[in-house]
């Protein structure tokens, strides 16, 4: 896979200097601990949601789509109620029905 050098010479720039990121990248680093810290003082049962109203329930204004984002990003889940979601997995691949043919 080919990088454009401008590319690579900007991400490493980012890396050594962590000034020069974008304000979403600062406001996301920001972010992350606190979401973390809010999902493991609720027992680690809230999800996005829950976890979004809490937050601004403290005065940290995020958006939920933000908390969401950042919540799969670092593998935080919620705990679902109910039961859990199966899927059909068939056994052998079946014979599927033929088109039907239209007559006009």
């Amino acid at each position: 896979m080919r990088i454009a050098p401008s590319g690579y010479r900007r991400h490493a720039a980012q890396l050594r200097d962590p000034s020069r990121l974008c304000a979403r990248a600062k406001r996301d680093a920001l972010l992350q601990p606190e979401i973390k810290r809010v999902w493991q003082t609720n027992m680690q049962v809230y999800g996005a949601g829950k976890n979004w109203k809490q937050m601004n329930r403290e005065g940290i204004a995020v958006a939920r789509c933000t908390v969401e984002r950042l919540m799969k990003q670092q593998g935080l889940r919620g705990v679902s109620r109910g039961k859990r979601i199966r899927t059909t997995i068939p056994t052998r691949p079946a014979a599927r029905a033929f088109d039907r043919e239209t007559t006009i």
